[in-house]
């Protein structure tokens, strides 16, 4: 048995997918070997870069409550230092990516760079005392960070407002105009966090330099330093009140000593620290005083975020060298490609010639063509259904042929004895009297009936044949048909009788539903022999009416049954006139029964009769 074609398709395709997953595996390894062998030599500055990189951010996440506006920020690094960088949430979300355009950019790196914490990047004013140990740090990230990396409350520069940082700078040039009254050389400079700092001039060789200096070199008791220069903003101040109460409500609930003080290191502002200070201070204290400032902070700063760094643009296999082993490759790959679809292509093809070979014989009149089938695949059933298919051209044909001759001859027999009987009256041989002219007239109806009947199966095959349906009752429609053909069977001895239960309703086209019933009450007298019965009966039977016409006549052999609603066919191969009609009764009554949505059915038993079934829908 052959495997199926959808199968054959999907291994070679994973055939061809395997060869170009190998070459772009050699490629890459060769390529990046390459660009390792580069970027070494370039990893000590690079750190040194990353670590710019992550100064910055950590400065923009203390200085905003949220990421909104990091994008700018971010691509200003991006193009400086040539590197990928890209932030994302705890949660997953994508803040932003130098290297996405259009929505869509490459996969991240597996392992972040570093992790951006704000809120637990560095000392607080409330647990000062454990000093430059951060979240980030704990969690042993292998990247240099700068001190800027830390948010100090009572830095004195951190959270400073416009209004606030120019109060501030008005406060610094006093400051320096007093300390130059002295003779001084002090100016002013901006600090790491952007506000208005103090710092000495020094003279050195080719010009002058500035030296920040420490803020406690101004600070002791010094009458130059106006109030307010390095106080805390306001922002610093509402943290720390919310974190020193954090701390003092968390120490209280774990029983851990604690003291309260100021300081000019912390500003001014309330520090927590350990009872006893010459002690180490306790896990549980260290847990309070972080997870205060953490809380604290949340509300202010920016929140945790993912760092990735990478190159900023990747390897480009089609440029230079990379250019030649590319095309290299893709041409083995189509050579592999090529090589397994024209062996396994034969296979395939094969079949499809035979069908064509076989469609071009029956377009040349060959309707006995077929074509060899093997397996069950999609091409078997291919096979199989265009042999059924020719099979039937062949059937309707030898049909066609039948049908041209059986119309011929029920055209010519009537034709010949109207004929014969002229000639004679004409010659004197007959008499043209009332007898003739009944005979003549009776061959002529034979010939309307004939022709009435093909215009009926042509209408039908077209699609045209047109209904007038009304409501009617089907029980009232049968008892019609019944009365009608009375005379004909009791001249043959067959009792015809209606067998109807109360109304039975429908929208039927009453002309066509008689001529239906009609001639399958005219079939059934006619091959009922004298003695016999034919019964007509109406019934409901869930949604359809079922008209039924049971005779116990001589009944039909099983193989004919499959075909006795195919014009032309008769049963009997006899030409005789009597038990014979057009042989198109059958046919015209199954296409006025489908007309009405309806079908029809036969069942039979040789020397015991049959019974014909019209089912329509009942709508009653």
């Amino acid at each position: 048995m052959r495997r199926s074609v959808l199968l054959r398709f999907l291994g070679l395709s994973l055939a061809v997918a395997l060869g170009a997953v190998i070459a772009t595996a050699v490629i890459a390894t060769y390529s990046t070997s390459e660009k390792l062998q580069g970027e070494l030599d370039e990893s000590a500055s690079q750190l040194q870069v990353d670590g710019e990189i992550y100064g910055r951010l950590s400065t923009f996440a203390g200085d905003h409550a949220t990421w909104s506006g990091v994008d700018k920020l971010v691509r200003q690094l991006a193009d400086q230092t040539g590197r990928r960088i890209a932030l994302m949430t705890a949660e997953g979300t994508t803040v932003v990516d130098s290297a996405r355009v259009l929505g869509a950019g490459p996969d991240l790196p597996s392992v972040p760079a570093a992790t951006i914490d704000a809120k637990n990047a560095g000392p607080g004013s409330a647990g000062m005392f454990v000093g430059a140990v951060s979240a980030t740090a704990r969690q042993g990230i292998a990247i240099a960070k700068p001190a800027m990396a830390s948010v100090t409350l009572g830095s004195g520069e951190w959270g400073l407002t416009d209004a606030e940082r120019r109060r501030r700078e008005q406060l610094a040039d006093q400051a320096v105009a007093c300390y130059r009254a002295q003779g001084k050389n002090v100016t002013v400079s901006t600090s790491t966090d952007g506000g208005p700092s103090l710092a000495y001039e020094t003279t050195q060789a080719g010009g002058y330099s500035v030296a920040e200096v420490p803020k406690a070199a101004f600070t002791d008791n010094d009458p130059c330093i106006p109030d307010g220069l390095y106080a805390p903003s306001a922002k610093a101040v509402t943290i720390n009140q919310d974190e020193v109460r954090r701390s003092v409500d968390c120490l209280t609930a774990a029983g851990e000593p604690y003291t309260t003080s100021s300081s000019n290191k912390s500003n001014g502002l309330p520090v927590v620290t350990p009872k006893d200070p010459d002690n180490a201070p306790s896990e549980e204290f260290i847990n309070c005083t972080m997870q205060a400032r953490s809380d604290a902070l949340a509300p202010y700063v920016a929140p945790q975020a993912k760092l990735y760094l990478g190159a900023k643009s990747t390897f480009n296999v089609f440029s230079g060298e990379g250019l030649l082993r590319t095309a290299a490759t893709a041409l083995g790959v189509l050579l592999i490609a090529a090589l397994v679809m024209v062996f396994a292509g034969r296979r395939l093809v094969r079949p499809i010639l035979a069908l064509t070979g076989a469609a071009q014989r029956m377009t040349n009149g060959d309707h006995a063509a077929r074509v060899p089938v093997n397996g069950r695949d999609e091409v078997a059933r291919l096979g199989h259904a265009f042999n059924a298919m020719a099979e039937s051209i062949q059937h309707h044909d030898v049909q066609r042929k039948a049908m041209v001759s059986d119309v011929a001859h029920e055209l010519r027999t009537p034709l010949a004895n109207i004929k014969g009987y002229l000639v004679a009256s004409e010659d004197g041989v007959v008499p043209l009297d009332k007898e003739l002219v009944t005979s003549l007239l009776e061959e002529a109806g034979l010939l309307e009936r004939l022709v009435v009947d093909l215009q009926d199966l042509a209408l039908a095959d077209a699609g045209k044949l047109r209904l007038h349906p009304e409501p009617r009752d089907l029980a009232d429609l049968a008892q019609q048909v019944v009365s009608a053909h009375r005379p004909a069977a009791d001249s043959a001895g067959v009792t015809l009788r209606a067998e109807v239960s109360g109304v039975a309703p429908a929208i039927v086209d009453a002309g066509r539903i008689r001529q239906a019933l009609g001639n399958l009450v005219s079939n059934a007298v006619r091959f009922t022999d004298s003695g016999g019965h034919v019964l007509v009966g109406v019934r409901r039977v869930g949604d359809n009416y079922h008209l039924t016409v049971t005779d116990n006549g001589a009944g039909i052999a099983p193989e004919h049954l499959p075909y006795l609603f195919d014009r032309f066919y008769r049963a009997e191969h006899s030409r005789s006139r009597t038990t014979g009609g057009s042989g198109l009764g059958l046919a015209i009554t199954k296409h006025l029964v489908e007309a009405h949505h309806g079908t029809i059915t036969v069942t039979s038993t040789p020397d015991h009769g049959s019974t014909f079934t019209i089912r329509v829908p009942a709508r009653p």
